[in-house]
């Protein structure tokens, strides 16, 4: 594997340079594969070495490259060393590269990568991730889906690292928008509907009360008297609002299902209002709370009267607001978890939110502030329906299913697949979760469901594509060729390819776990289905002495390994039917 080869290097390293491997490992990395040429496997690069020094003591950095290059000799390990642009570069034996990386894929399954020195000293972390955080009765809107996948996204890939992860959904489930429900409700709902179909329900409800109130002042007065009571804890209020957030969830556990996502804790503002109360005591007990001339009270977070450092914490009739709830969600979740870090993945908008959260908790004297972080990501423009408008998670899932269902059907697919419906569903699921996580996450995009869709070029179709194919040569071929192999028949430009892309899946892994960027993995797993494409078109399998065919079907199961597991951590269930 990419870290054993590192790992020898630098022990060489090491004895000329007299410094400990370990401060050599991360300095090597696995070369991108080059169309053009034949590219080295490793290289050190030697600024990297130099940091430390002072710019004016630093020799000429490809002098230097060259006089290490020197001092280095091949061995078993490396055939052959040889400098680029201030760095040293290694080729591997050939022979050993190749069945090294191969029984490394093999062997580690869906651990591969993530065994890597990279890694070692990992200490393990209890991580809590808040994500999707839907508002119960209002719209599921692109921004909750976005941040429903990354979220997913960050978890899976601090799970795979071995730490111990807590999945946390934060429904906006409490607020005025529950006495208009209630009060509208009781105007307009209908309990079989409730029940058949909640979310869509409450929404509708929601709407027409919403306008009824804006004309009707009556309407508007029961509405305020129906929170109050919640507030108050009116029985039956309280049983209508249970109601309503348990159907909610009910459903919205089946279509996260669809979605491959899950949850450990279903939690919510309503959690927080007794102790939001607590959090502005703790606030006037510390003298960080003022009250203004309207009644409400604020908390100056610049410690000098900055008026744009003023953060509202009470309204003026006691009650709390989204951020006092969030700060006793924060002090709770501590005291419940213990969390190392806890990360909120939510659009930019909320980017000042989040600071002040932060921040508040520090002056508060919460030393363990510094352990929350804010992943926020930009909007999606332009994601719309054939009814228009996304109102509802599910509306984006139906679409994807049917308008893949149609795209399979023009290339006359669907007549081999035993269940089409969910086979349409996962590879649309996967075009969405490719092109949502192609660029930056703080970038805005305009949503194209065509370039979603295209079966070539970088999309979620082709990886899709890629897997079901590679899959279905083992199938045809069988497993017999998994114990033994030559590696003398793996020394195409095509094979050396793959293998030396295999190589980099540690560092692209280890890249996404320190920005939780997810494009660094789209990008190597898009590279790596180019490559099996060319490999598949011109690498025979069928018509090759059995082995050779043997080896290369050891070659494309290594591939369609790695393909999974890459997709697997950004929320894709790869397909295993045949093309």
């Amino acid at each position: 594997m990419a870290c054993g080869f590192r790992r020898s290097i630098a022990s060489q390293l090491s004895r000329v340079l007299d410094l400990p491997p370990e401060n050599l490992i991360k300095s090597i990395s696995a070369v991108p594969i080059s169309r053009k040429e034949e590219v080295a496997d490793f290289q050190l690069s030697v600024d990297s070495l130099l940091e430390n020094r002072n710019d004016h003591s630093r020799p000429d950095i490809q002098i230097q490259a060259m006089r290490l290059a020197e001092k280095l000799k091949c061995d078993t390990v490396v055939s052959e060393i040889s400098t680029g642009q201030g760095t040293v570069n290694f080729k591997i034996n050939r022979e050993l590269l190749t069945k090294t990386v191969l029984q490394q894929v093999i062997e580690d399954g869906s651990k591969y990568g993530l065994k890597s020195e990279l890694f070692s000293g990992l200490p393990q972390r209890r991580i809590v991730v808040e994500f999707s955080s839907p508002n119960v009765a209002k719209k599921f809107h692109v921004g909750h889906l976005r941040s429903t996948i990354i979220g997913n996204f960050i978890a899976n890939l601090k799970e795979a690292l071995g730490h111990q992860v807590t999945r946390i959904n934060y429904l906006g489930d409490w607020g005025m928008q529950f006495g208009l429900l209630g009060a509208g409700f009781q105007l307009f709902g209908y309990e079989e509907k409730l029940q058949s179909s909640p979310l869509q329900h409450l929404f509708e409800v929601y709407v027409q009360v919403n306008k009824e109130a804006a004309d009707d002042k009556n309407v508007a007065k029961s509405a305020h008297e129906f929170f109050q009571r919640l507030e108050l804890g009116d029985v039956q209020a309280l049983a209508l609002w249970q109601k309503f957030r348990d159907l909610s969830i009910e459903e919205y556990v089946r279509i996260y299902k669809r979605l491959g996502v899950h949850f450990d804790e279903y939690s919510g503002e309503s959690f927080y209002r007794e102790k939001s109360q607590e959090v502005l005591k703790l606030l006037d007990s510390k003298g960080l709370l003022q009250k203004t001339l309207k009644g409400t009270a604020v908390v100056d977070l610049s410690g000098n009267g900055d008026p744009s450092a003023l953060c509202t914490v009470m309204r003026s009739d006691g009650t709390s607001l989204y951020v006092t709830r969030d700060l006793a969600a924060a002090i709770d979740r501590m005291e419940k978890y213990n969390f190392d870090t806890m990360i909120y993945v939510t659009d930019k908008g909320q980017k000042k939110h989040f600071q002040q959260v932060f921040q508040m908790l520090q002056i508060m004297g919460y030393d363990w502030a510094d352990r929350c972080q804010h992943v926020p990501f930009g909007i999606v423009q332009g994601m719309k329906t054939r009814r228009g408008d996304v109102t509802f998670l599910e509306d984006v899932l139906n679409e994807i299913r049917l308008r893949m269902l149609q795209n399979m059907a023009s290339i006359k697919t669907t007549r081999e697949l035993e269940s089409p419906q969910e086979t349409a569903e996962q590879v649309g699921l996967a075009a969405l979760i490719i092109q949502d996580f192609r660029g930056s996450l703080l970038s805005d995009y305009q949503f194209s469901w065509d370039r979603v869709f295209q079966s070539r070029g970088d999309t979620g179709v082709f990886l899709q594509y890629t897997h079901a194919r590679l899959h279905s040569l083992e199938e045809t071929f069988g497993c017999g060729y998994l114990n033994d192999f030559n590696t003398a028949c793996l020394q195409e430009p095509q094979s050396v390819s793959i293998l030396q892309h295999l190589l980099r899946f540690d560092e692209v892994l280890y890249r996404s776990s320190q920005d939780l960027q997810p494009r660094h993995i789209v990008s190597y797993l898009l590279t790596l289905s180019h490559l099996a494409a060319v490999a598949h078109r011109t690498l025979h399998v069928r018509s090759s002495p059995p082995e050779v065919a043997g080896a290369r079907l050891h070659l494309f199961r290594a591939v369609r390994s790695v393909l999974a597991n890459g997709m697997k951590l950004l929320g894709i269930t790869p397909i295993y039917t045949q093309e």
